[in-house]
């Protein structure tokens, strides 16, 4: 969703106000601007499409100033032109703002009421007269800021620049993060701690309903009732390294390669490779838990509907799965004796935390497993069981998906010991087969030079069908998944039995059939459903193992032959394959790779 960066500095903040929103480019966005204070008056510099465009804008015009804000924007109300794009000023007041102000259409109607023009179709610009009309009343810009919160409804992370006020900053959150940083004699405000990264490793996290004060002196912060809070201040470490592509050409590119080395530390949070055990995080008793209850969006809720097949095939423990926009609108039925997990990579996503409070407002037992340990989901849960893949920046999920199915496959084995359903031997059986998974994603990474070939053909359809079954079968659905959102292809996947049931209505001989089949106990199935296709004229691209290649029918068009591995991590293997495809065909389009049009990386808003 959109990014926020804003800067109390000492010496010009213009192109560090920009750095930042590089910074922030990951979050999605389809126009950017800043603000700033000039000898005490409010000007900005906007425009529409990528931060080429903005910072083209700016070295015509240069903003010489030590206190501004900025803004990457992802378009919820009205079209990203430039007249839309943030900041947005009105009067004394220049505002940015992340989120969606419930509201917004009656407050609208109220100030055109009063006389005031708007110029713009966002509801962010209701928030921007809103305070200057309370300004105009004769408050402080504090009490003026406090009385304007008071009136908005919605999800919002807001910074805001006074005129005349040449060192102040105001920031508030309700709903999306908003991360502050302490420097030297200056203070920062940001989306997340990586838009601070290169000016302080010191940062403190608002909470739902605060609002902020910032100078050159710190920060002054209250709650939601206006008492004053105190919000600890953590040394991060600096992930700047992170943020590098190195030689590869997209941050997507580099995200599936960091793959390997980003499971390996995941696992090695989770495995005592000494002793051959699982060492999950927390006190949960997995032995008294009646159900475990996965919510999720996107990509992560593929990844627990993997992990419900381990959890159940391993501990006998039933795991429902379900997408968090819909869980909470069906009144689901809770049981205390259950558990909970809430799945997002940012630890920000406004759905599955929705559904993550409606369990536990009534009794659940909490766990996240998230990226972001100090993200709003991980401070509400009882455990945290973070992925540890560090930042991901390209927008669709690559190495935060196999971290976090690398954590589900540690849970489940924890699980399973507890419950009493796995003797040592086994356990420490499947403990080096989990250590065995970096190795194995290595090799199947080796596959890229077949896969780019693949993707030539692949990328003149206008449609291509997953199919797989058994834990591959939700693998189809992440194939699919990732092809639609970065190369615009019409995608879908299915669970390949289901395949006689309707979808192969659509086979013929100019869609693409992908096949995921290691040999598994579900081989001899996929090999049918492969026939099947192909006696329709179905194109089959069949991924499978090298056991699987000696026993694939006759016929496909081509056989893609990764590393044998355990069942238990044949899906963090055949990730790989399906993730370099969906790449390359969109690097043949010449599609927007890492920022794919109308995606955002972090969904803060339902």
């Amino acid at each position: 969703m959109c990014g926020i960066i804003g800067i109390v500095g000492n010496s010009s903040v213009q192109d560090r106000l920009i750095e930042s929103l590089k910074r922030l480019e990951y979050r999605g966005y389809d126009s950017a601007g800043i603000a700033a204070q000039v000898n005490g008056k409010l000007e900005r510099r906007r425009a529409p499409g990528k931060l080429r465009e903005l910072e083209a804008v700016v070295a015509k015009e240069p903003l010489n100033a030590t206190t501004g804000i900025g803004h990457t924007r992802w378009a919820t109300h009205g079209a990203p032109t430039e007249r839309n794009a943030h900041p947005h000023i009105v009067g004394r007041v220049a505002v940015v703002h992340n989120g969606i102000i419930e509201n917004f259409a009656e407050l609208k109607a109220e100030l055109i009421a009063t006389g005031r023009e708007f110029q713009s179709d966002t509801d962010t610009e209701v928030v921007a007269h809103l305070l200057d009309a309370e300004l105009a009343t004769g408050l402080s810009p504090r009490e003026a800021f406090a009385a304007t919160l008071a009136r908005l409804r919605g999800a919002f992370a807001l910074c805001v620049l006074i005129g005349g006020e040449d060192e102040v900053i105001l920031a508030a959150r309700n709903g999306p993060p908003l991360a502050l940083g302490y420097g030297q004699g200056e203070m920062y405000v940001g989306s997340d701690g990586l838009a601070l990264g290169p000016f302080t490793n010191r940062i403190a996290y608002l909470q739902d309903g605060d609002w902020a004060v910032l100078t050159h002196n710190g920060a002054e912060v209250y709650d939601a009732s206006g008492a004053p809070a105190d919000r600890p201040i953590r040394t991060v470490p600096s992930s700047a390294v992170l943020m590098e592509k190195g030689n590869y050409r997209h941050f997507m590119e580099k995200e599936i390669h960091d793959q390997p080395e980003g499971c390996q530390r995941t696992i090695a949070a989770y495995v005592d490779t000494l002793g051959g055990r699982v060492a999950v995080p927390g006190d949960l008793d997995f032995a008294k838990l009646e159900r475990v209850q996965i919510v999720a969006c996107g990509t992560s809720y593929i990844a627990g509907v993997i992990g419900r097949y381990l959890i159940e095939q391993l501990a006998d423990l039933p795991v429902d799965v379900e997408i968090a926009s819909e869980f909470r609108y069906r009144d689901p039925a809770i049981r205390p004796a259950s558990l909970v997990i809430a799945m997002s990579q940012s630890g920000e996503t406004a759905d599955t935390l929705a559904a993550l409070r409606y369990c536990t407002e009534r009794g659940m037992q909490s766990a996240a497993i998230v990226n972001a340990t100090e993200s709003t989901i991980a401070r509400e849960v009882d455990v945290v069981w973070p992925i540890h893949c560090g930042p991901e920046i390209g927008v669709a999920s690559t190495k935060a998906f196999t971290a976090q199915v690398s954590v589900l496959i540690s849970i489940a084995i924890a699980a399973a010991k507890a419950r009493g359903r796995l003797s040592e031997a086994e356990e420490q059986r499947l403990v080096k087969v989990l250590l065995e998974a970096p190795r194995l994603i290595a090799e199947a990474i080796g596959l890229e030079d077949a896969i780019r070939d693949i993707a030539v053909e692949v990328s003149k359809a206008k449609d291509v069908l997953y199919l797989g079954r058994g834990p591959m079968s939700a693998l189809a659905l992440e194939g699919a998944l990732k092809l639609k959102e970065i190369s615009y292809i019409h995608a879908e996947g299915y669970a390949a039995g289901e395949l006689k049931h309707g979808p192969i209505a659509l086979v013929d001989d100019q869609t693409p059939i992908i096949i995921l089949a290691p040999f598994d106990a579900w081989f001899e199935k996929s090999a049918s459903n492969m026939s099947e296709v192909m006696a329709r004229g179905g194109q089959v691209v069949f991924i499978t193992d090298t056991e699987g290649a000696k026993h694939a029918p006759a016929g496909a068009k081509v056989v893609v032959t990764a590393p044998s591995s355990d069942p238990l991590i044949s899906a963090l293997v055949m990730s790989a394959p399906i993730q370099l495809l969906a790449y390359h065909v969109a690097v043949l389009k010449g599609a927007d790779v890492d920022q794919p049009r109308n995606l955002a990386k972090s969904v803060t808003v339902e």
